[in-house]
């Protein structure tokens, strides 16, 4: 229980420095990103790109959340659905600014992506060595 914890805070520790340093990057790579940032005023490419920051986070906040749990199952979810109960109240609050493909977009992948990095943390079996017999 206290590793599943500990997964669930480191999860969401990496989530917030990835998508912080993922923005800086947007701010510094998208002219005007910053200038739409107050009012939600983005073009296409500036939501597809906060979008796919986003789901970068949440790939790696699962795979966080799952290696620290030594399991890939619960730790990510539990972390996404922390974030999708975070995460639907401001989308609500900001509903009229975005279109509704975007909420969705974000909404309804998040939980998927955590367990998706999740899975990404899992170590290979080791594999047996091919042709190789100690008497040779």
């Amino acid at each position: 229980m206290k590793r599943t914890l500990f997964a669930v805070i480191a999860g969401a520790v990496v989530w917030v420095v990835v998508v912080s340093l993922l923005d800086r990057l947007l701010r510094l790579g998208i002219p005007g990103y910053t200038a739409a940032e107050p009012t939600f005023a983005f073009t296409l490419i500036m939501m597809l790109a906060r979008l796919g920051i986003g789901a970068l986070s949440s790939l790696a906040a699962g795979a966080v959340a799952a290696a620290v749990a030594r399991s890939p199952a619960r730790a990510p979810w539990i972390t996404g659905v922390i974030f999708l109960v975070l995460f639907v109240p401001e989308h609500i609050k900001i509903g009229n600014a975005l279109p509704l493909w975007y909420h969705l977009s974000f909404l309804l992948t998040l939980v998927p992506l955590f367990w998706a990095g999740g899975l990404l943390a899992r170590r290979p079996a080791a594999a047996p060595a091919a042709g190789i017999s100690a008497g040779g």
